[in-house]
């Protein structure tokens, strides 16, 4: 797969071209547009950009504000900063009125690299679907986040978008249509079915060619909405591969594997792995260095694929 623009560009490119359609859109930073490239819309419609500085809970009041008072409020900062340093004010603000206010966490898990820990969201996706009413995306590549923007821009109501640092391959060469709530198949196959989300959908799919030259079909899903969960394309999966690995770069309580798990126990139990970050902060490094190191990586998936299988 050749490599793309970061998922983060790419919604700052998507948000700036959803401004032209939508003059309702407001859109507010934490004094990093730089980083999460609202700058993108901030050049374009300067009136509607609004730089709150480095303090996220008046970022999200602001937010809720203008929502309250019919705009379409986009925030963005790192995913950390987001989610964990204004989680009362999401709370309070934005999922108990239930407003249109769109989240986004840019910077998300361990592949920020040299950053290190303290800027590292690694649960993210967790806080964001313990959020009553939030609809939770997390797009794989380039196509597919812009059309994860332009989706959710057609929604008046809370969402949480994770995006991540690092430029990712292509998933999806030939464009891709996201709808909410349903998974696409990228790859058919009847042994095992491997479910991810962001950076780790490209792996799966490297993955399962590698399980093609071991004699094992792996049918691949892009889960990239995690809230509300495509419950058919896993009971599906469950039923015709009998076998679920779930792939994340989060940790491995509360996000992707725990959805998914939840929806397989309720519908048609079947055996699972999960590869995600265990009980455990990163550090700082590269960020191929620290997919390696903990175990988020192609190979990873393969291991976890064999064991299902019966063939390690």
């Amino acid at each position: 797969m050749r490599m793309g623009k970061s998922v983060r560009e790419a919604f700052g490119i998507a948000l700036a071209k959803i401004g032209e359609q939508y003059p309702d859109i407001v859109v507010l930073d934490g004094d990093v547009h730089n980083s999460t490239r609202t700058d993108f819309f901030a050049k374009k419609f300067p009136d509607r950009f609004f730089n709150v500085g480095i303090a996220e809970s008046n970022l999200v009041s602001a937010a809720s504000g203008l929502a309250a008072s019919g705009k379409r409020a986009w925030l963005a900062s790192f995913a950390a900063f987001a989610m964990c340093n204004a989680y009362d004010q999401l709370r309070m603000s934005v999922a108990f009125p239930n407003l249109d206010v769109k989240v986004v966490g840019t910077h998300a898990g361990i592949s920020i690299g040299e950053d290190g820990p303290s800027q590292m969201g690694i649960e993210d996706v967790s806080l964001a679907c313990s959020l009553p009413g939030f609809t939770v995306v997390v797009p794989a590549d380039e196509p597919s986040a812009d059309q994860a923007v332009q989706a959710l821009a057609k929604i008046k109501t809370p969402a949480y978008l994770r995006a991540g640092r690092p430029n990712v391959p292509i998933v999806y060469e030939s464009g891709c249509k996201v709808e909410l709530g349903k998974a696409n198949r990228l790859r058919d196959g009847k042994d095992v079915t491997l479910i991810a989300n962001g950076l780790m959908v490209a792996a799966a799919v490297e993955a399962a060619e590698k399980l093609a030259g071991q004699g094992v079909q792996a049918r691949v899903l892009d889960m990239h909405t995690v809230k509300p969960v495509d419950d058919a394309a896993v009971l599906a999966a469950a039923r015709e591969t009998g076998r679920i690995v779930v792939a994340e770069e989060h940790l491995l309580h509360g996000g992707l594997g725990s959805v998914v798990a939840m929806s397989v126990v309720r519908q048609h139990p079947v055996p699972m792995r999960f590869v995600a970050l265990r009980d455990t902060f990163a550090e700082s490094g590269t960020p191929e260095g620290l997919l390696k190191k903990y175990g988020l990586t192609a190979d990873d998936i393969v291991r976890a694929a064999l064991q299902l299988v019966g063939k390690k």
